[in-house]
This record gives structure tokens, C-alpha cells and sequence, in this order.
């Protein structure tokens, strides 16, 4: 798998320090790490950071000391270290520093479909775009070498496509480099007051010039050389295209130019397009970082600017097929020879899994406080929505923010304020949500916030979260617990229960509202533990329920629509549910959510 590749690349380059955040498409990249470090000469350390900015200063400061670091995160997860990814281009680095952002063009798992690559030209550093899982792994130690040779961080940029798709890679032997720490002491540069950054970014200035000018990095050309169309594309986009063109017999008629350094772009490029091709196409995704460079060298450029290519979306086959026929002006009889286009297939909307104790925790919250208002995070549990408990989801732990900005909007109207539960994964709250506590804890809120914890990260593949005392690559470390870090940020009630016991979770959670409504009333914490059961690693063992459905059953829904439990279906006709035996976890929750209690165990009695 791509990620594989880039995990395996960076060991087999000499990295000796890597760090990540989890996060789809980039989760498995860190795994891969762990896999082959024991082939490599030098020790290594690899760490699951709390979060994208802590995991970018560790990594950053690794290379200041000489040795080859690597930080790893999806695209969203670059806002998170924003602000040192942007110094960092003015101050540079020593060992060559690579960071790989994973993109996700579509999007299929994100909150954006930003571009990196304009994050990288807004942040003035260098980016590889890869077109397939082999040159992923190449462009590692392209970029290594790269930062090395111009002291500068480079940033590899693969998307869901490459991250996500498999392709056979030799392996290389494991680079020892044999380097020892050692940090040169140099205020100006490491410290870098205003007075030192106008030089400092005109150096940088200086490096981009340069580093455009790399031969090893000008765009490669296949078709017949100077035909009067020509396509521009990098990433996935030129790996599809490159497909189509020769599906369709038009690799003789257009010249088709990859990009693997979209920025800088390549400084005499644009000139040589100009001069060689009447008309020119680029293809790129999810916006115009090629595009913006070339727009002002030709007036024939067509892309996403011009709207020849969608504004938004996957470059897929079938999308690029349209465009090329629109781009050669085909005639008709060739387009409706072309790739055959099927309409996508309607699947069940996502729910979370059979007996995940976030949905008893989510049912808990709604029928307790059915007026309440619900800001959640990002993570499996968003889709609590489904619930009717999920309000807001804006990004990683931005939900306790907005759970006491809407309790001081309300209360600046009188005491009577609507109860707000914000809901938060245990990993989440590490990552962003303690200093958010912080903040609602001084400023007042009375709030409820509920920490879902299941002892896992569970949506982007169980990696441990740090109450875990768990390191990345599976040897022990030192736990930091939940309810330790809620006590020392000032809250004054503090509760854990099991979700999977409703009713005792529903009496927690009004003591909590009880607790927010009183003259000593703050912020309420209650710890919802349960762990997750998809979580292989997890020792927990949980008593299983078999569980049937009586012929008494009158085919209300409610175990089905506000309960969405996927093991359970309503045949509407026949005015009765059934469990599907092969899909129940028997976690026994539905017996309480019966409100007829003809959902019983198995063997019992109502």
C-alpha cells in the first residue's frame, strides 16, 4: 500500500526519528515505520504525538541536531502546525526534515479538501507530489536529500489515491548514516528575533530560486514532442490521465508533462510550454497551484481557473474523460465510444458499529435532556448525528470552545440556559480539548462535557492514546490518565460511568446538569468508559447478552431509528423488529431501550 511504501521509504533513507498524528489517509504510514525499524542500523524513535504541532516541533528539533526526522499528518492536521511549519521555512533545519502531509481530494474522510500544495506555496516550502506508491517511496529520500542539500524542510504530498492503492515495491537495503546528535548553538538563526528575519526570508527567497532550477526536479514529457495540444498534470491526476490517453489512442496527438515539484515550479517551464504548444491543459487536484504559476506566461492555459476542470472533486477516469473529449474537441461518435460511466451505487448511510458504547452514550444524552444542545468533534462519534446528539463538529476540540461560547449567549439572556452537552473522544481531548477546558473552566461555562472514552483511536485504526502507556511501536511508556488531567484543570464535578448501564449513565448525567445549575456551578465532566469493540489490543472483556425479540413486539422503530442499532431491522409491514445474529455484539443495551420490553434475553423473561 502506498502508506506502506512511505513508511518503509523512510526507514530505508535513514530517518531516525519519525512522529505522527493519526489521521485517514495517512494513518498507516507510522505502522510501517515500526515494521521495518528493526532493520535499521541506528536506533530510532517513533512516537504517536498528541497532536500535529507537538509531533512537528519534536521531529523539527530532531533535525537541528544533524539527523534525518520525518513528521507525518493529514491535511487538515497541517492547520494544527501552522505555526511552526511556517517559521520553520525561515529558520531551516540541519538533517534533512521531511513532512509528509497526506491530502484527500474528494473529500472521503475530512472536514476540507484543501490543497497542501497552496498551503506550501503560502508557506514558501518546497513539495513533492507523487503518482504512485513507488515513487512515494523514491521521493523520500528525494526530499531528504533535498532538505539537506538547501537546509530547508520539504513537504511530500500523497493523496487518498496513493496512500490507499497497492503496487509492487522492491525493497531497498536500510541506509545507516551513522550520525551523532550534535546542536550547533546559533541564536540568529534558532532564535530569530524581527531583526533577524528579513535576512532570514531572503535567504529562503533565494533557496526556492535555486532549488527551482534542479534538474532533477523539471518536468518529464512523454507523446511526440512539441504537438500543438500538451496536458500538464502531477499526482494522481497524471497517473489517470496517462491511463485514459492511451485507452482512448491519443497518446500520439498530446504531449503529456508530469510535475513531481508542483512548488517551486520548475523557473523555466512556463517559458517552454509557451513556446512549444498552441494549447495547454492542466490537470491537478483539488485546486490550481500549477495553474496560478503558469496563469500570465500563456493566454492558452485552460484548468480549474478557466473552468475547464471542476473548481472542486477527485480528477476520477470518468471525470477526466470528459474533459479531455471537451480539451481535443472530439467529435461525438468518439465520445460516446469512450470510457463507460456508471452511476455511483447508493450504499446505507454510515452508522457507528454494532454495540459501540458512544451510541448508548449518545441515546443517554438525547433522551435526558431532549431540549439540550449537542457541539461534538471530529471522529467516529460524529456520527451521533444520526442520533439526533450531534449538533455541531467543527474541528479537533472545538467543541468545548463552542459549547461555552453558545452557554454565554444564552446566559446573557437570564438563568434559564438551555443544557449543553459537548461529547469528545478521549483521544481528542489529548490532542486539543484540554486547553479548551482550560479556558471554559476560568470563564465560567456551566457545561456538561462528556468524554467518550474507549480506550482507543478508534476511526483511524486503534492507535493508542496516551492513557494508554503504550509507545508507537508497542513497548511500554508512561500513562497520563483522563480524570488526573480534568481534576488539575479546575473542574468541579467529575464523574465515570458505563454507558452500556443507561439508566445509572442517565442518573450521572443529571447530577451533572443538577451540579451546573447550582450557586457553586461550573463545568461538569462525565467520563463515559467503555472500550471499543473493534479494538483487538484491548484486553477488556465484557459479558455478552444474547438477546431476542418477542412476538409482542409492536414495531414502534425506536430500537431502530433513535437507537440505529445496525444488528436490529423493522419489518414495517409486519410491525416487528429482528435481530440479525450475525451482525449482534450482544452488548444486551436494547433491553433497556425497549420501551415495550419485548426486546429481553435470551431464555428470560420480560
Amino acid at each position: 500500500m502506498g502508506n506502506e511504501a512511505i513508511g518503509r521509504g523512510l526507514v530505508e533513507a535513514g530517518c531516525t526519528f519519525v512522529s505522527a498524528y493519526p489521521g485517514t489517509p495517512s494513518s498507516e504510514i507510522l505502522g510501517a515505520v515500526t515494521t521495518s525499524m528493526d532493520e535499521a542500523g541506528s536506533p530510532m524513535h517513533v512516537e504517536w504525538s498528541v497532536n500535529e504541532k507537538v509531533a512537528f516541533e519534536s521531529a523539527l528539533a530532531a533535525s537541528y541536531t544533524g539527523k534525518r526526522a520525518a513528521v507525518i499528518m493529514k491535511q487538515v492536521g497541517l492547520n494544527v502546525a501552522a505555526d511552526p511549519f511556517t517559521r520553520s521555512t525561515y529558520l531551516g533545519v540541519k538533517g534533512g526534515f521531511v513532512v509528509v502531509v497526506a491530502d484527500d481530494p474528494g473529500p472521503h474522510s475530512s472536514q476540507t479538501e484543501q490543497d497542501t500544495r497552496l498551503f506550501c506555496l503560502f508557506a514558501k516550502a518546497p513539495v513533492l507530489d507523487p503518482a504512485s506508491p513507488a515513487e512515494a517511496r523514491d521521493m523520500v529520500t528525494e526530499a531528504l536529500e533535498l532538505s539537506e542539500r538547501y537546509e530547508i524542510p520539504v513537504v511530500l504530498r500523497p493523496t487518498t489515491r496513493i496512500c490507499h492503492s497497492r503496487q509492487n515495491v522492491d525493497l531497498r537495503p536500510v541506509q545507516d548514516l551513522e550520525r551523532k546528535a550534535v546542536f550547533e548553538k546559533n541564536p540568529g538563526r534558532w532564535v530569530a528575533t524581527p531583526a533577524f528575519l528579513t535576512g532570514l526570508h531572503g535567504e529562503l527567497n533565494d533557496k526556492l530560486h535555486r532549488i527551482s532550477g534542479e534538474e532533477r526536479f523539471q518536468p518529464t514529457a512523454t507523446g511526440p514532442g512539441r504537438a500543438e495540444c500538451c496536458i500538464v498534470a502531477s499526482g494522481i491526476a497524471h497517473a489517470n490521465v496517462s491511463d485514459l490517453l492511451e485507452e482512448m489512442g491519443l497518446g500520439d496527438r498530446v504531449d503529456l508533462y508530469q510535475v513531481r515539484m508542483p512548488f517551486p515550479l520548475p523557473r523555466d517551464f512556463a517559458r517552454n510550454l509557451a513556446r512549444d504548444h498552441e494549447k495547454i491543459l492542466v490537470l491537478e487536484e483539488p485546486d490550481a497551484v500549477i495553474e496560478l504559476q503558469l496563469q500570465g506566461k500563456d493566454k492558452n492555459i485552460l484548468g480549474r481557473l478557466t473552468g475547464h476542470v471542476p473548481g472542486q472533486g477527485e480528477l476520477t477516469p470518468d471525470v477526466l474523460h470528459t474533459i479531455l473529449l471537451d480539451f481535443l474537441d472530439l467529435p461525438e461518435k468518439k465520445k460516446n465510444g469512450g470510457l463507460q460511466q456508471n452511476p455511483p451505487a447508493r450504499g446505507r448511510r454510515p452508522s457507528l458499529c454494532p454495540g459501540c458504547p458512544h451510541r448508548a452514550s449518545f441515546y443517554a444524552i438525547k433522551k435526558t435532556f431532549p431540549k439540550g444542545i449537542y457541539p461534538s468533534d471530529i471522529g467516529c462519534y460524529t456520527l451521533g448525528m444520526n442520533l439526533g446528539a450531534v449538533d455541531t463538529c467543527h474541528c479537533m476540540g472545538a467543541c468545548i470552545s463552542q459549547g461555552a461560547g453558545f452557554y454565554h449567549a444564552h446566559a446573557q439572556d437570564g438563568d434559564d440556559f438551555p443544557t449543553i452537552v459537548v461529547t469528545i473522544g478521549d483521544s481528542t481531548f489529548f490532542h486539543a480539548g484540554i486547553p479548551a477546558l482550560i479556558n471554559a473552566v476560568v470563564q465560567k461555562a456551566r457545561i456538561i462535557v462528556t468524554i467518550l472514552d474507549n480506550s482507543t483511536t478508534a476511526m483511524t485504526g486503534q492507535q493508542p492514546t496516551p492513557q494508554h502507556g503504550v509507545l508507537a511501536d508497542g513497548s511500554p511508556g508512561n500513562r497520563v490518565v483522563i480524570e488526573d488531567i480534568v481534576r488539575a484543570c479546575g473542574v468541579g464535578f467529575l464523574k465515570i460511568g458505563d454507558p452500556y448501564d443507561l439508566e445509572g449513565f442517565s442518573t450521572l448525567l443529571r447530577e451533572a446538569d443538577s451540579f451546573i445549575r447550582s450557586e457553586k456551578g461550573g463545568v461538569a465532566v462525565v467520563i463515559a468508559r467503555h472500550p471499543c469493540l473493534m479494538d483487538r489490543k484491548n484486553p477488556a472483556r465484557q459479558e455478552r447478552i444474547p438477546m431476542e425479540i418477542l412476538d409482542d413486539c409492536v414495531g414502534c422503530g425506536i430500537c431502530v431509528q433513535q437507537f440505529e442499532c445496525p444488528a436490529i431491522t423493522l419489518d414495517e409491514k409486519e410491525k416487528q423488529a429482528h435481530i440479525d445474529q450475525v451482525l449482534c455484539v450482544e452488548c444486551g443495551v436494547c433491553e433497556t431501550v425497549c420501551p415495550t420490553g419485548s426486546i429481553v434475553r435470551k431464555g428470560g423473561a420480560k
